[in-house]
């Protein structure tokens, strides 16, 4: 890709943190970058597999939205579509904690929270009715093996009577194709930079229903409140921040129908991180992963419309 010569020696080093790719920083001349090449099999206890052409769609995700948002991803340096790897900028952790961090230890700002909203529905809404990007991203090969099989089907094995609910989640996902969906938005996935949120691992890129993105990430800030209980109010209300944000910033669908989509989604993917296929490491309590489902169960077998509704359920259990 010439960002090196033959006659450098860059140093490797390999990045923790995924389960899907292979991520290394190198050192080059003209600074420091990423390499980034998604594994076949994820390195999950499951038998979990995705075509490793995803890699070459998260590299035009992060090139599309660039032209929409340019301060929420990565640049790209250099792209080896038959490799199916990619370079990017290597983005220091000293200027760029990553968001689950901070939500780890507590640090819950609602500008963050609100700003990664923001983000999602200007991206959202400039991509939404796109011929050219629909067609682009015509990639429901991946997006169903990555997030809708080992999500939501593998979950309503392990809940069958509540099975036709999920296979109708499915469905409703499906036929919503809309605008450009990341497909993981999810904290350890956001950068908090100086100058906002920013983007990585876009490896579900899907031209499809942009009510998943919202579910994914809002999900994660219901199940952290079990992660750091003393934190719980903070997660909540980041929670209503980036509903309240993203819901407002709907222009491609009445903002109402969007909403009921993210709120019926939700308690599917919060039992996904129970029961699914990618359980999250830090539920490892019997008694919290037990108020997650009944939970979920519940707001399942009586879906709710309105966000707020699903943030109180669980704040009701959380209160036991």
């Amino acid at each position: 890709m010439g960002l090196a010569t033959a006659h450098q020696h860059p140093e490797f080093a390999s990045l923790a943190g995924g389960v899907s790719s292979d991520i290394w920083q190198v050192e080059l001349t003209t600074g420091d970058a990423c390499i980034k090449r998604a594994l076949a099999k994820l390195k999950v206890a499951a038998d979990w597999r995705a075509p490793v052409e995803r890699s070459n769609y998260e590299c035009k995700w992060i090139e599309t939205v660039g032209g929409i948002e340019p301060d929420a991803v990565p640049r790209i340096l250099g792209h080896d579509a038959d490799a199916g790897l990619f370079v990017m900028d290597y983005l220091n952790p000293d200027q760029h904690p990553v968001w689950k961090h901070q939500l780890r230890d507590g640090i819950a700002e609602l500008k963050t929270a609100s700003a990664v909203g923001q983000i999602l529905a200007r991206v959202h809404a400039a991509t939404a009715g796109d011929r050219q990007i629909a067609a682009a991203f015509d990639t429901t090969f991946i997006f169903f093996p990555l997030r809708l099989e080992p999500y939501l089907l593998a979950t309503a094995r392990a809940h069958p009577d509540r099975r036709a609910t999920f296979e109708d989640l499915v469905t409703t996902t499906q036929a919503n194709c809309k605008a450009l969906v990341h497909g993981d938005v999810s904290p350890k996935n956001i950068l908090v930079g100086l100058d906002g949120p920013i983007f990585l691992d876009a490896e579900g890129a899907w031209y499809g229903d942009p009510a998943f993105d919202a579910a994914f990430c809002l999900n994660h800030l219901l199940l952290k409140c079990t992660w750091n209980r003393p934190a719980t109010e903070g997660f909540l209300a980041c929670f209503e921040a980036l509903a309240s944000s993203y819901v407002q910033g709907c222009t491609w669908e009445p903002s109402e129908q969007l909403e009921a989509r993210v709120a019926h989604l939700l308690p599917a993917l919060f039992l996904a991180r129970v029961d699914g296929k990618s359980p999250v490491e830090y539920i490892t309590d019997e008694n919290d992963k037990n108020m997650i489902r009944r939970t979920a169960r519940r707001l399942l077998a009586a879906p709710v419309d309105r966000l707020s509704l699903v943030r109180d359920a669980w704040a009701r259990e959380l209160a036991g």
